[in-house]
């Protein structure tokens, strides 16, 4: 298990990497997995054209994610895969911390 701390207007924002398991979890303590994640429409189609029709574009867009996050080999690179995401949107990565060890700064 990781965890990965993350900061946006100031307000932490906490991810927990257990196998293919992601939870998102906000500063109140509120805790969301993949399907609870907000997806915009627009984002989908560009990342996937072909759902563009589909009434069903947010269930094929997690699990095309789930798979994707699947083919990395550890949790390791799991978390690099969110943090060089989470970037894109302005998201400062603050730390992480590995099976309940110190937490360490990313580098």
């Amino acid at each position: 298990m990781i965890n990965g701390t993350f900061s946006m207007f100031g307000e932490p924002t906490h991810i927990v990497i257990d196998g293919n398991n992601f939870y998102f979890i906000d500063d109140n303590g509120k805790i969301t997995t993949l399907e609870g994640l907000k997806f915009d429409f627009k984002g989908v189609i560009k990342e996937f054209p072909d759902l563009e029709k589909d009434d069903e574009w947010k269930k094929k867009a997690i699990d095309r994610l789930k798979e994707h996050i699947k083919s990395y080999k550890d949790e390791v690179e799991k978390l690099n895969y969110v943090r060089s995401e989470l970037e894109k949107f302005g998201y400062k990565s603050l730390y992480y911390q590995r099976a309940g060890f110190r937490p360490q700064k990313f580098t």
